[in-house]
């Protein structure tokens, strides 16, 4: 192979690159915040015994796992504002089309850590006398969110390599402005090369996180 590489040019738009990476952090960090608060939500209405509540949050969940994330991003930017004549700031659409998907995911991951309560704990909130609020958010919420944490964590990291979807539909995250560096100075190898290595920068330490948590709660198990 010919090729040589040069790494030279990039150093001359570490701005711009850096402008981009702003954007694919903020998609990433909201639409996580989205995922989290309602992705609970979302698993209390899976988990409720009125039938008109729990379908439409079954059928959100199965929409939303069953078709392509890039096929989303593309309905929201394009169909919602013609359905609906709403038009919105392009990075909030992609904070919108993110977050509800991550929101189906987190769902069930809650679901999974709501279900992992033992019942002598539910069986405690009733005989202390609390209310549902209370044993939901004092009881079932944080062992919910501890059995869950590695799961949700790495469905945050799923979103965050996802949010380079939205370059498809003009966003300037760290894909797009990616993009259009290397086809201005046909250095895809350089430049494609330099974003995967950031994307893995920030992946890594966070999928750590994931193996450290786990085998924090493995070992207390083993207790």
């Amino acid at each position: 192979m010919n090729y040589q590489f040069d790494f030279h040019f990039l150093s001359g738009n570490f701005g711009v690159l850096w402008d981009g990476l702003k954007v694919t952090l903020e998609l990433a960090l909201v639409s996580n915040l989205i995922g989290l608060v309602c992705g609970f939500g979302l698993c209390l209405m899976t988990l409720n015994r009125w039938f008109f509540v729990r379908w439409p949050a079954q059928l959100f969940i199965e929409f939303f796992r069953c078709t392509p994330a890039l096929l989303q991003i593309v309905w929201f930017f394009y169909c919602v504002p013609m359905l609906f004549n709403v038009f919105i700031d392009p990075v909030a659409m992609g904070f919108l089309a993110l977050g509800l998907n991550l929101t189906a995911f987190n769902a069930e991951a809650y679901r999974a850590g709501v279900q992992a309560v033992p019942r002598e704990h539910l069986d405690a909130c009733v005989a202390l006398g609390l209310r549902s609020w209370q044993r939901t958010l004092y009881v079932v919420l944080p062992q919910a969110l501890r059995n869950a944490l590695p799961v949700l964590i790495t469905n945050g990291i799923g979103t965050l390599q996802q949010s380079a979807l939205v370059a498809i539909v003009a966003v300037s995250d760290l894909m797009y402005v990616g993009k259009s560096l290397a086809t201005e100075a046909y250095r895809p190898l350089e430049t494609y090369t330099l974003i995967a290595l950031v994307y893995f920068a920030l992946s890594l330490p966070i999928a750590q996180l994931v193996q450290w948590i786990e085998r924090r709660q493995d070992a207390a198990s083993a207790r």
